[in-house]
């Protein structure tokens, strides 16, 4: 396999997780809890686009064993979940049994699907450029799946001394929020160079948000502050 959009090292580690990963305080508490407030900004992006934003063809990429693909289907939407780590694909088969939800699940790369000439309206690739070997070629590919005028939504981590000390230190080793090993900082990407590489590929950038902890609630929110989680949203 080309490591341009997967790392073998990676698809181990979170496949590894897979069994746990519905589990809403187990080594993915940080995803359940960030869930709800990234998935509202994504379908508020998709009714900005496409009327009224129910129905809408998307492409989850990295999905993982589903938390943003289910509960994109659950809005309306008919989502493809693709992960290369094949269980945590089974896992999310397993969980969305029986749902009826317009989702579907494939074991594969982002560059498989180029490779077959599929498009789509709009992809999500929510923590998984700070993953992955070639954020640059990751982007390319994704801008080379996406339809004319459709949407594209990141979510990853900035490189600052406080994501270091939040996302890093804190999540892995103070807080035990993730297991140890899960980030690597040095992959982290500053908005600015993202926005950089999307543009690169052709795309423009629409829009970008914070995401915080909301320690109240035991959610997230979102916000102006990018300096640890964000998003970024871009069109074709």
């Amino acid at each position: 396999m080309v490591e341009t959009t997967v790392s073998a090292d990676e698809i181990a580690r979170f496949g590894a997780l897979a069994g746990r990963w519905w589990d809403p305080v187990g080594p993915m508490r940080p995803l359940h809890a960030m869930n709800p407030a990234r998935v509202g900004w994504i379908q508020d992006r998709i009714a900005a686009r496409f009327g009224d934003g129910v129905g809408v063809r998307v492409l989850d990429v990295g999905c993982g064993a589903g938390l943003a693909s289910e509960a994109l289907a659950a809005l309306g939407h008919d989502v493809l979940g693709l992960d290369a780590a094949g269980e945590a694909i089974d896992a999310a088969r397993a969980h969305a049994a029986g749902r009826g939800l317009s989702l579907t699940y494939r074991t594969g790369a982002a560059e498989d699907l180029l490779a077959e000439g599929a498009r789509f309206p709009v992809i999500t690739a929510l923590e998984v450029i700070e993953h992955v070997p070639d954020p640059a070629g990751f982007v390319r590919v994704l801008a080379g799946l996406l339809e004319p005028g459709g949407v594209l939504v990141l979510s990853t981590l900035n490189r600052t001394s406080r994501s270091f000390l939040v996302a890093k230190l804190g999540a892995e080793y103070v807080m035990r929020l993730l297991p140890v090993g899960t980030h690597n900082w040095r992959k982290f990407i500053a908005p600015v160079a993202l926005a950089g590489l999307l543009r690169e590929a052709g795309l423009l950038v629409t829009d970008s948000a914070g995401l915080s902890p909301d320690i109240l609630p035991g959610g997230w929110r979102v916000g102006r502050d990018l300096g640890v989680n964000y998003l970024i949203a871009a069109v074709g």
